[in-house]
């Protein structure tokens, strides 16, 4: 197809003889352009999962809290039952003390038999006040 015959002139001596044609719009205008961002929206809202780790959370915070309440009652039976028997392992410890002690003060006097002016069982720091032994110094099971 030739110019002259797109534009229904023919014979046409120069482009200069053309008629205007210019390129435009169909009528009623082209349809518009989608430009803007249109992200589907899936899965939960924002507000929907602040909601659910909102209510996790305070699931969570309130099993702990069941759970400190049962730890502290146990502990405290724990103390209760200790407090309790304390007095008859005090006694038990003070009968081992005393069988202990007279053996070391026998041990004392048969080693010291010999020594002028010594007598069984006194300090020899002079100090005034009665201390019990170190930890384990009438254990020989310990040493």
């Amino acid at each position: 197809m030739t110019e002259a015959f797109i534009r229904n002139k023919p014979g046409m001596a120069s482009v200069k003889d053309m008629p205007l044609l210019q390129d435009g719009p169909p009528p009623g205008g082209f349809a518009p352009v989608r430009y803007a961002r249109r992200i589907p929206s899936k899965g939960p809202s924002a507000v929907a999962i602040f909601l659910a780790a909102f209510g996790t959370f305070s699931w969570g915070m309130y099993e702990v809290g069941k759970g400190n309440k049962i730890r502290r009652a146990i502990k405290e039976e724990k103390y209760a039952a200790r407090r309790a028997i304390l007095p008859m392992l005090q006694a038990e410890e003070d009968e081992r003390f005393v069988k202990e002690w007279k053996k070391y003060l026998e041990e004392e006097a048969r080693i010291m038999k010999d020594v002028p002016g010594w007598k069984v069982g006194e300090s020899v720091y002079h100090s005034g006040k009665w201390m019990p032994p170190a930890t384990g110094e009438l254990r020989p099971e310990v040493w």
